[in-house]
């Protein structure tokens, strides 16, 4: 076991502490080279578990790690597309949305391209510890790793995003026969094809759908069937006026709201980020079961205004119970393999509920400039990056804040050194 210490550790390095990295490069750079990132996965990928051949963005490449706040910037998604020579080919293209691909090739270029922020990869953070000074307050954290290593730091971020949602009625059945969006890659090699295999699909939203076409294309010869709560899929709520809303500016007319109108604002947004999808997939999606029909195959299948009430193991098959939201019957649906489309808790990830406990508060609140409130007096601090919708907005999880935000933290990182200036004596990066 090895201890190190850092001033700064970031866990994750997916685009929001990539954009924090980028921003203490620019705007901090002695804070930069004593600032590392830990990832737990060997490279950077974004939406590791879709990353589909076809699947796009749905946000304007200008809303990159760093163009919204330093146009200018060398770590531009412009600026990658010029190092790559694909520059001309993508103006050519003539879209403002890139590859969802690309976008996870443009972060990896990224965090190869910082030249004080270190990079750690195949490190993965098991727990967090806070660390008090004599007098009682709170000077730092200590952070272990699962190989046993442990890196003290005074300033923590934690941007590893939020835990996928996985419905409890679900938990019983076999591990192998469950796959979350989150996983699908990565698990669905190992499913045996041999045989037209019966797949549910569960959700109706973007993910559910990209999951739908997904198992049409890796799992020739199923009979894949939607299963949603709502009354049929729908677009995304995309008005200009509406997306407004994700402008960074936005951020603090959300956060001074009322909390009646937060959560008016919240409900009123889903549709524009969680509750719909891309109009080229609903599209895409309907001409595929509009074909289905028209040959009367009857391939496709979708369930809609349905709960899954129950699920079960009935010899080899996974056996659903549905309840109808329009006449309260119920009813079954055998099925050999189930994919969840349900996307993410919205509950703050365990790791950070598991660290406010340690530390006895009765609710984790974070500031207008996203640091942790303690409570208690503190010469260190604590960021959580991407889960603060309640708070800040339906963006905060978005590609959209991810430049002005990143500034907002460093620039309240320089001024709680400024206010604690003991910070400054610890010891400097060592080689990541």
């Amino acid at each position: 076991m090895a201890h190190r210490t850092v001033e700064l550790l970031a866990v994750g390095a997916g685009p929001a502490n990539l954009a924090l990295a980028v921003a203490l490069e620019e705007l901090a750079p002695e804070l930069a080279g004593r600032t590392l990132v830990v990832e737990r996965e060997e490279n950077v990928v974004w939406q590791r578990g879709m990353l589909l051949p076809d699947a796009l963005s749905q946000v304007s490449f200008l809303k990159d790690l760093v163009t919204m706040r330093n146009p200018r910037s060398g770590f531009s998604f412009l600026s990658f597309l010029q190092a790559r020579g694909r520059l001309d080919a993508f103006v050519n293209l003539g879209s403002w949305v890139p590859y969802r691909s690309e976008i996870s090739e443009y972060l990896q270029w990224v965090a190869d391209s910082l030249e004080q922020v270190s990079v750690a990869y195949g490190r993965d953070v098991t727990s967090v510890t806070p660390v008090y000074g004599s007098g009682g307050e709170l000077t730092g954290w200590n952070v272990a790793l699962a190989d046993g290593d442990t890196i003290g730091c005074r300033y923590l971020v934690i941007g590893a995003g939020r835990d996928a949602h996985v419905p409890a009625v679900f938990e019983g059945l076999p591990a192998e026969r469950v796959i979350h969006s989150t996983e699908y890659l990565q698990r669905i090699a190992s499913v045996q094809a041999d045989r037209p295999l019966r797949v549910t699909v569960v959700g109706g939203a973007q993910s559910a759908a990209e999951l739908f076409g997904a198992a049409l294309r890796d799992l020739p010869g199923c009979r894949p069937t939607m299963i949603m709560r709502s009354i049929g899929l729908n677009g995304y709520e995309s008005s200009k006026f509406t997306n407004e809303l994700f402008y960074a500016s936005f951020v603090d007319d959300f956060y001074e709201a009322a909390p009646d109108a937060r959560r008016q604002l919240l409900a009123e947004m889903h549709r524009a980020n969680y509750g719909g999808l891309a109009p080229a997939t609903l599209d895409s999606l309907y001409r595929q079961f509009y074909q289905d029909r028209r040959d009367g195959i009857g391939r496709l299948g979708m369930i809609t205004m349905s709960d899954v009430t129950g699920a079960a193991t009935d010899g080899d098959d996974i056996v659903l119970t549905l309840g109808d939201r329009r006449t309260g019957a119920t009813g079954e649906l055998r099925t050999d393999l189930v994919l969840l489309g349900t996307g993410f808790d919205q509950a703050m990830p365990r790791m950070v509920r598991d660290l406010g406990a340690g530390l006895g508060l009765d609710g984790l609140r974070v500031s207008r400039n996203y640091r942790l409130e303690l409570g208690r007096p503190a010469t260190g601090a604590l960021y959580l990056q991407g889960v603060n919708e309640a708070t800040h907005g339906i963006a905060d999880s978005l590609l959209s804040v991810l430049a002005a935000r990143s500034a907002e933290i460093t620039e309240d990182i320089l001024a709680h050194r400024t206010e604690h200036p003991a910070g400054d004596r610890e010891p400097a990066l060592a080689t990541a």
